[in-house]
């Protein structure tokens, strides 16, 4: 996970021109500010644009076999690449050639032969909105305390991984993990501390995930939720029970608790068999029915479905 202290990484503008001069005249020109990659046709943009989801594509309209517009449609009906911002740049500089360029989703239309100043300004302008965008996007995303994912983007996630997950006939487990006592430690020690202590256990649930497509999310108050795609109920009850043990390894102090003299958490468990044949809602209420379990059972413990 990116703590944000690095250099950011430079951009990536796609140039898809079946004009072989054209590629390279533009290449030159935004190499020494992005990450430059190059298309000679339709087919090409769309593989590429696929595989390397750029920042912005620099899309040419008259071309062989697929125009730009044909383009321009397919990566807006696919969910991999229907965000990425597209400049049309052609030679095709009517005002009804614009106006159906922007309506079809172009964000903008330069027309050739085109100036260099002005390509750079309209790059530099289109990558700073995708900046932007991603920033808001991210916010939307993130719980301001604990700087985990939200509720709302587990959500999102959850049920990506669970379709693809029966899809594929892929195991998937998910896990409620719930702090003990945790009105005694806020009514013990004040909110402020409360909150210290909730942020401190959100960054060992995120240190306890490793793969990039494992998720960390708070889930409300102080309830967390892991999501592990792919992972079988052994090895995430592994998970579950050393991240346990590294909360309990902090020594966060609580005195009232009736657990424990040291903060220390209940997890519930569930996991998806490859066959499966259970809803979303079904795998995830047997997560939380298991956390009531565990928290039934004395808590500081992880109880899992299957055990």
């Amino acid at each position: 996970m990116s703590t944000g202290t690095g250099e950011r990484e430079p951009q990536k503008v796609l140039v898809a021109d079946d004009d072989a001069i054209n590629r390279q005249v533009l290449a030159e020109l935004l190499k020494p500010e992005y990450t430059v990659l190059l298309a000679k046709n339709g087919e090409q943009a769309l593989e590429r644009a696929a595989r390397h989801a750029p920042d912005l594509i620099l899309l040419d309209v008259v071309m062989p076999d697929l125009d730009g517009y044909e383009v321009l449609r397919r990566l807006r009906a696919d969910p991999q690449t229907e965000q990425i911002a597209v400049i049309f740049i052609s030679g095709l500089n009517g005002p009804e050639d614009e106006a159906n360029g922007l309506r079809m989703g172009a964000a903008d239309y330069i027309a050739k032969p085109f100036n260099a100043t002005v390509v750079m300004a309209r790059v530099a302008l289109h990558l700073q909105l995708v900046r932007q965008r991603r920033m808001l996007e991210r916010l939307a995303n993130v719980d301001g305390l604990t700087e985990l994912a939200n509720r709302r983007r587990f959500d999102e996630l959850y049920e990506i991984e669970w379709q693809r997950a029966r899809r594929n006939g892929w195991l998937l487990s998910v896990a409620l993990l719930d702090i003990d006592a945790f009105k005694q430690y806020n009514d013990r020690y004040g909110h402020v501390a409360g909150d210290r202590a909730l942020r401190t256990v959100a960054r060992a649930a995120g240190a306890a995930l490793h793969r990039p497509g494992d998720l960390a999310a708070r889930y409300g108050g102080e309830e967390l939720v892991l999501l592990m795609p792919d992972t079988g109920a052994a090895q995430a009850r592994h998970v579950v029970e050393t991240l346990c043990a590294a909360i309990a390894g902090l020594r966060l102090e609580h005195e009232t608790s009736t657990v424990a003299p040291v903060l220390t958490v209940s997890v519930g468990g569930a996991t998806l068999a490859a066959d499966g044949i259970e809803t979303a809602a079904a795998l995830f209420e047997a997560a939380d029915y298991h956390l009531y379990r565990a928290k039934q059972g004395g808590r500081n413990r992880v109880v899992w479905r299957p055990a």
